[in-house]
């Protein structure tokens, strides 16, 4: 897979290295032409210059890019490469940084973003995910306002322990992916049954999180206030 970076700092850096090592082909552009040498990178590609510039970007042949990642310490720069990424070079994936959580409305498909990261929030949620049992916490916004990745940590007395996949009512417009029990994933089938202690992670729509988080947060049947989630 063709990987460009825009933007080769600590988090830009971090992203090649990860991608490298797993055989893709990394072209990462920055400004800066004194970051190649500190990078410790081996086996990227390296294009000096304004990832703004349309020139810069035809001479990194965006258009043969499989993905395009916005990585720069400013949310401008990541919003403008990643509508220039969608609208002149037909990039299939853009994901972009999020800097300041007080710009990620913007980070969505009008400004050609398809998967917006976080990066504060995604903090704050994986410290929620480790010290927070029996509530849902964000962590990934995809196609921001259109739908999310979340996890769930199941606590003993959940309502959904014992049960299994294909007997739960799960909320419409949100899907199980993967289950994490012991730290191996698993993948979910309607015969997998829940324990406490899972890790669940789900794909849902941002409205539909509500109903998960109400459906997950029910407890057994000496709490009278919560119904039973699962099918008599």
């Amino acid at each position: 897979m063709k990987v460009v970076i825009a933007g080769a700092g600590s988090v830009g850096s971090s992203i090649a290295r990860e991608l490298l090592a797993h055989g893709h082909e990394i072209l990462l552009i920055d400004p800066k032409p004194e970051v190649i040498g500190r990078s410790g990178l081996r086996g990227a590609r390296w294009l000096v210059g304004d990832a703004c510039e349309i020139s810069t970007l035809r001479e990194a042949k965006l258009d043969e890019a499989d993905v395009v990642v916005s990585a720069t310490g400013d949310d401008k720069v990541n919003l403008v490469v990643s509508l220039l990424a969608k609208t002149e070079f037909g990039v299939g994936r853009t994901v972009g940084r999020v800097n300041n959580p007080k710009n990620d409305w913007m980070f969505d498909d009008s400004w050609g973003v398809d998967v917006a990261v976080n990066t504060p929030r995604l903090m704050t949620a994986l410290v929620e995910e480790a010290v927070e049992i029996g509530d849902l916490v964000r962590l990934l916004t995809l196609q921001t306002g259109v739908s999310s990745l979340v996890e769930f940590t199941v606590p003993s007395d959940s309502y959904i322990v014992g049960a299994t996949v294909g007997s739960i009512q799960w909320p419409a417009d949100s899907t199980l992916v993967a289950i994490l029990r012991d730290e191996a994933p698993i993948t979910p089938s309607i015969d997998d049954v829940v324990d406490g202690g899972d890790e669940l992670f789900f794909i849902s729509t941002i409205p539909a999180e509500d109903d998960l988080r109400e459906l997950l947060g029910a407890r057994r049947r000496s709490d009278p206030e919560h119904p039973d989630p699962t099918p008599s």
